[in-house]
């Protein structure tokens, strides 16, 4: 990790302790919950609002929608805001990857409902990213981690080149290969986090002259791990993640929720997906998280009517744009699992911040 790390690291930690030690004089209308949404692809959300909007309307489905809509448009809410990809504003549909909507959508509405406080959503996903490697914390070594790999594949590189002069597409020495930095993400989730907390009175006019609590944590996060062995790691790097995160962001008991990865659906989780799996569901044993990490399964949550689609060869495109529209990796951009989803976790979250 470079040098430049610890110190943001220490600054973060500085300005959230100013924050929540203002905040004890300070009358609770006044003070704005903070949530982080961290973690990869489905993270950023893959429910496309067309889809949204068709089952808001469809009689088979507009129930699981009503408490969103009003007058039959989307709510916009006053108290709740968010800001992910360099968007920012008051929660409704559409703040997930371009033209879709994800977990934050049913989390924000919990949350919203539940506190008399205002809520403030930051979301830091990035698609394809791993645990194993740019979400690398810095107990884990991401400086040393970097330097192995790169060794690695500097050896397979000359390796390639005696075989030719023109590496092969498939060659491990390929550029395609070439590791990149490691903790790359970690370092720009917590920079994500500063930039809010120093500017949220810009970024959010609403939000001038109130103070800002951190709440919570939230991981959505798996499928990159599953290949090259990094699954076999995946416990000890969530754990060691947990901790990183309390120390940098100043907050030793921060309630973190995880949710387990679950594409697997109806059918059962194995191999790579199923350790993974379970060593998400480990953490809730772990003694150190006893009452403040809380992780819950995915699978079982799933949209049977966007599985049974998907699996049909030949499906009715048009019927599957009503039901779904993307791979299992991304539960199949099912607007139904992904609310499901994020309603267990605003759901998970209310338990921990009770204890």
């Amino acid at each position: 990790m470079s040098s430049r790390c610890p110190m943001l690291r220490l600054a973060i930690a500085a300005l959230i302790l100013s924050v929540a030690v203002a905040r004890t004089s300070t009358a609770a209308e006044g003070t704005v919950k903070v949530f982080i949404l961290a973690g990869q692809s489905n993270m950023e959300g893959k429910a496309r609002n067309e889809l949204l909007e068709y089952q808001a309307e469809a009689p088979e489905t507009r129930d699981l929608y009503k408490h969103l809509r009003k007058d039959g448009k989307w709510v916009v809410r006053d108290d709740v805001f968010i800001k992910c990809f360099g968007r920012m504003g008051r929660l409704t549909i559409g703040y997930g990857s371009p033209g879709c909507t994800g977990v934050e959508l049913e989390f924000g509405w919990i949350m919203g409902d539940h506190f008399a406080e205002l809520a403030l959503i930051i979301k830091t996903a990035w698609g394809g990213h791993s645990l194993f490697q740019q979400f690398c914390s810095p107990s884990r070594g991401p400086e040393e981690r970097f330097r192995q790999a790169m060794a690695a594949w500097e050896k397979a590189h000359e390796a390639a080149l005696q075989q030719g002069p023109k590496i092969r597409w498939r060659d491990p020495g390929n550029e395609r290969f070439k590791p990149q930095p490691y903790g790359s993400s970690y370092r720009a989730m917590l920079a994500e986090v500063k930039e809010t907390f120093d500017k949220y009175e810009t970024l959010f006019p609403a939000l001038k002259g109130k103070k800002l609590e951190l709440a919570g944590f939230v991981w959505f996060q798996g499928w990159n791990d599953q290949y090259n062995g990094a699954e076999k790691e995946y416990e000890s790097n969530l754990k060691h993640f947990i901790q990183d995160v309390r120390k940098d962001l100043g907050a030793p008991n921060l309630p973190f929720v995880i949710a387990a990865m679950g594409q697997n659906g109806s059918t059962p989780a194995a191999g790579a997906m199923l350790t993974i799996r379970e060593a998400q569901m480990s953490m809730n044993d772990v003694p150190e998280f006893k009452g403040n990490v809380k992780a819950f399964r995915t699978d079982v949550l799933v949209d049977k009517a966007a599985e049974e689609m998907s699996a049909t060869s030949g499906k009715n495109e048009e019927l599957w744009k009503k039901t779904g529209g993307d791979g299992g990796y991304h539960y199949y951009g099912s607007a139904i699992w992904f609310t499901r989803i994020g309603h267990a976790m605003g759901e998970a979250m209310l338990e921990l911040m009770k204890k």
